[in-house]
C-alpha cells in the first residue's frame, strides 16, 4: 500500500506540476516561434448547431462583421433544430452563407461530416454557435500556415453574461499555458472547439458517437505529419454554463469523448513520436487517470495510519476535500468564493466528471446524439 500510495501522489504531483515546468524548461531551450505567411486565400467558415435559437442570428452578424483580406463563406449546418433556428438563419440575406437544415437530429460529428464534404475551400475554420470571434481572428489563424502546418489552433476567453466579466480562471490559464508551450514545441495537443483551423485536404471523416471532436480532428493532422501551432492573437470569447450543473454535465460528456479519443489515439503514444508521445503521455493520459489515483491514494492512505505521516497526509486530503466540497455549496448559491477554494471546488468537479465518464465509457455509452451546452438565456 506505500508504494501505491507515493506512486499515485507521484503521478498527481507529475501530472498538475514537474511536467508544466520540465514543458516550459524545454520551450524556452528548444522551442520555435511559429511562423507567418501573407497569403490570404478563400475560406470556409464551418458551424453545426442545434437549437440555437438564441445566439445564431448574433453568431451570423459576427461573423458578416469579421475583417479579412479574402473571401468568406460560411456553412451552418442546423441538425434537426426544433426551435426558431431555422427561421431565422432562412431570414438572413447573404451570398456567402448556405444553410443546411438537417430534418433529423443524428449529432454534432454526422453534420460535420456532412458540411465538411461540401466545403470547397482550402482552409476551413471551425467553430460554435455560441462563439465570438474578434475582427481579425481568422487573418490571425490564416497567416500560421505556413509550409508543414496543417492546423492552427486560436485562443478562446470565456465570459460570464451575467456580467459580461471575463472567467478565465486559474485552470483555463494553466491550460493555455500548455497549449502555448507545446505548440513551440511541435507537439500541440487537440484544439480550442471554439476556433481553429485546418487545411480541407486533411480532414478524416469520424464516426459518429465522437464527442471531442476538436481533439480527434486535429490529432489526426499530426498523424498525417503535419504540424498544428497555437496563435494567441486569434482571439474568440464565449459564454461559459450558467451553472455548477450545466458544467458538471458538460465535463462529464468530455470526459466520456476523452477515453473514447484516447482508444482512437492511441498511435501517438508510440516512443518514435518523441515530443508529440510524451505531452500526449504527460498533459492527457496522466491527467485522464488521476480521478482514479486521487481514490487510490485515499484508499491506500486508510491502510498506512499507523505511521504519523500518513495520518497527516489522510487529514490533509480530508481536509482538501471539505473545502472543496464547501466552495461548491457557496458557488451553486452564488456567494461570493476565494479564487483558491474556486480552484479546488473545480478541481473535485472536475475529477468527479472524468470518474463518471469513464463509467459510461466502460458501460460502452454509444452517444452520438447532439448533447447541447446551456446557455445563460436558458429558463
Amino acid at each position: 500500500m506505500t508504494l501505491v500510495f507515493f506512486i499515485c501522489l507521484l503521478l498527481i504531483l507529475y501530472g498538475y506540476f514537474i511536467y508544466p515546468a520540465v514543458l516550459y524548461w524545454l520551450s524556452q531551450k528548444y522551442g520555435e516561434e511559429p511562423g507567418s505567411c501573407s497569403d490570404y486565400p478563400d475560406v470556409a467558415i464551418v458551424i453545426a448547431a442545434f437549437n440555437e435559437e438564441q445566439s445564431i442570428g448574433q453568431r451570423i452578424e459576427n461573423l458578416q462583421q469579421l475583417q479579412y483580406p479574402g473571401q468568406l463563406h460560411f456553412y451552418i449546418g442546423s441538425d434537426g433544430s426544433s426551435d426558431n433556428t431555422n427561421d431565422i438563419l432562412a431570414q438572413i440575406d447573404d451570398p456567402r452563407l448556405q444553410v443546411f437544415a438537417f430534418s433529423e437530429n443524428r449529432g454534432k460529428i454526422s453534420v460535420l461530416n456532412d458540411l465538411m464534404a461540401q466545403v470547397e475551400q482550402d482552409i476551413v475554420v471551425l467553430s460554435d454557435a455560441n462563439t465570438e470571434f474578434a475582427v481579425d481572428a481568422v487573418s490571425e489563424l490564416v497567416s500560421g500556415f505556413v509550409d508543414g502546418v496543417g492546423a492552427v489552433c486560436g485562443k478562446l476567453h470565456l465570459y460570464n453574461k451575467q456580467d459580461n466579466q471575463n472567467q478565465d480562471g486559474m485552470y483555463w490559464r494553466y491550460e493555455n499555458f500548455l497549449k502555448f508551450h507545446e505548440s513551440r514545441l511541435g507537439a500541440l495537443l487537440g484544439a480550442n472547439g471554439a476556433i481553429y483551423a485546418m487545411r480541407k485536404s486533411l480532414y478524416q471523416p469520424l464516426p459518429k458517437d465522437t464527442v471531442v471532436d476538436d481533439f480527434t480532428i486535429v490529432m489526426n493532422v499530426k498523424k498525417q505529419g503535419y504540424k498544428v501551432v497555437y496563435r494567441t492573437l486569434a482571439s474568440a470569447r464565449e459564454e461559459v454554463a450558467p451553472s455548477l450543473g450545466d458544467e458538471f454535465g458538460r465535463r462529464v460528456r468530455i470526459g466520456l469523448g476523452n477515453y473514447k479519443a484516447l482508444k482512437q489515439c492511441l498511435w501517438a503514444l508510440a516512443p518514435e513520436h518523441g515530443i508529440l508521445a510524451w505531452c500526449f503521455w504527460s498533459h492527457k493520459v496522466v491527467r485522464w487517470f488521476i480521478p482514479h489515483m486521487l481514490v487510490l491514494l485515499l484508499f491506500s492512505n486508510l491502510f498506512l495510519l499507523q505511521h504519523g505521516f500518513f495520518q497527516f497526509t489522510l487529514l490533509a486530503q480530508i481536509v482538501f476535500y471539505g473545502v472543496a466540497w464547501h466552495a461548491i455549496h457557496k458557488l451553486q448559491n452564488h456567494n461570493y468564493v476565494a479564487s483558491l477554494q474556486a480552484t479546488a471546488a473545480f478541481f473535485l468537479l472536475m475529477n468527479l466528471a472524468l470518474l463518471k465518464g469513464f463509467w459510461q465509457f466502460c458501460l460502452g455509452n454509444k452517444q452520438g446524439q447532439w448533447q447541447r451546452t446551456a446557455r445563460g438565456g436558458d429558463s
